[in-house]
């Protein structure tokens, strides 16, 4: 096992200690973020009409979970391959340089999916946002993690995760305004994060540490880099953790939690209003759902703080794997949905604030972001079996609860996986 680092005194953790440019590069990387989730989530809020319209006589509630669950899993890989390749893009010409091309390609290909006739079509633009979404990622997570001071960085990064939340907000409160109009507009709206891109270009500049690793790189031997680095004997066990961990999150996450605005339809007491009233109810339900997720990415840092980083983990994974089927099982009703949804989405939402804060604290900089990018990104191949999943589940047991709460027994893995991750709480960054 390789010995830890030395943990070293922490500064006094004052928010005053903050300098405007690295408040800026938190709210740049935080709006990319915001938005998103605010593309990834469009598809599962307008999901049903999308497919319904799209496939015309056969848009039967079968189908629907087939091809909704395809073009979630295509969304997943393509999210996984995006992740991983601008990883190691960002380590070689740039976090904030990366974060503005990201950025440009989720905004551009979210709006093109709303000019989809075909579900192959609006498969494609979706495999080509996801792309973006998953490099702004590595690339925003690694700019925080190397602008912001240390004594500040954990907190950083929960602030930074729960822009996700936030962004489910923001797609809830666009779809809940433009009710009634063509599930096509609500990718249109993806467009506007282009100009958070502008922004970062010409505030945002890329970290000392990246630019003095660059250099020495440049006037000696490089260390080793890439992706090949990242499976020597230093760094395997924590590649291998750092993306069973992700896998298991993400499966969970998009093979059961993404399933709530279907299971809202679903409900009983839904299922027979017209559209624009459904609309409404779904909106407020995800709302609730991200109040949740919202608390649960905000606790995450103080508990990695206080417990460590495996204990945190720990109390995430058990959660989710208790509220998915809790859930989605006992909503029978609409009031009993808004009660349980803050649950659910405090464990399956905020574990995700865990990546930001441990991924960084695994790897040296010179592959900071292509460990951080490939951990929290690769296991979405794998991971894009989990919407395919619950859509044949669906489709054999005729019950978005039933097949959803199965996925939940995913999160036992996890803590499996828990098992074997390096502890890495009071060291700094490498």
């Amino acid at each position: 096992m390789r010995p830890s680092s030395p943990a070293t005194p922490a500064a006094p953790s004052s928010w005053a200690q903050l300098s405007r440019y690295q408040w800026l590069v938190l709210v740049v990387a935080w709006l990319g973020w915001v938005f998103d989730s605010m593309d990834a989530t469009i598809y599962a809020l307008v999901m049903t009409p999308a497919l319904r319209e799209i496939l015309g006589a056969r848009g039967t509630t079968e189908n629907i979970g087939w091809y909704g669950g395809l073009i979630f899993s295509i969304f997943v890989v393509g999210w996984a391959v995006g992740g991983i390749v601008f990883g190691i893009v960002a380590d070689r010409i740039g976090r904030a340089r990366t974060l503005v091309i990201t950025i440009l390609i989720y905004a551009v290909f979210t709006a093109l999916a709303g000019l989809s006739h075909t579900w192959w079509q609006l498969a494609l633009y979706r495999f080509l946002t996801a792309l973006g979404i998953g490099g702004e990622w590595a690339a925003g997570a690694t700019l925080v993690a190397e602008v912001w001071p240390e004594s500040l960085r954990v907190k950083g990064a929960g602030l930074l995760q729960s822009a996700w939340g936030a962004g489910y907000f923001l797609a809830a409160a666009i779809y809940l305004t433009l009710s009634g109009r063509s599930w096509r507009v609500m990718f249109f709206v993806g467009l506007v994060p282009a100009l958070v891109a502008v922004l970062a270009r010409l505030r945002v500049r890329e970290p000392e540490r990246w630019v003095e690793v660059r250099r020495g790189s440049e006037s000696s031997q490089s260390p080793k880099s890439g992706l090949a680095a990242l499976f020597t004997s230093e760094s395997r066990r924590d590649t291998l953790v750092g993306t069973g961990l992700a896998f298991v999150a993400v499966f969970g996450l998009w093979g059961a939690t993404n399933w709530t605005p279907t299971l809202i339809r679903e409900l009983l007491e839904v299922r027979h209003l017209g559209e624009a009233a459904t609309v409404r109810l779904v909106s407020y339900a995800i709302m609730c759902l991200n109040i949740g997720a919202i608390a649960g990415y905000l606790a995450f840092a103080p508990m990695a703080e206080r417990w460590g980083r495996r204990g945190a983990f720990l109390v995430m994974l058990a959660g989710s794997a208790a509220s998915l089927p809790l859930a989605f099982l006992g909503a029978k009703t609409y009031t009993v949905a808004l009660a349980l949804l803050p649950v659910l989405g405090f464990f399956t939402n905020g574990i995700f604030s865990g990546f930001p804060i441990y991924l960084p604290e695994l790897y040296p900089t010179q592959i900071r972001a292509t460990g951080s990018g490939f951990c929290f990104n690769a296991g979405r191949v794998l991971a894009a079996l989990g919407p395919f999943l619950t859509g044949a589940l669906v489709a054999r047991l005729g019950s978005f609860a039933l097949a959803a709460s199965a996925v939940s027994l995913i999160y036992l893995v996890g803590i499996l996986v828990l098992a074997g991750a390096r502890e890495t709480k009071g060291q700094t960054l490498r």
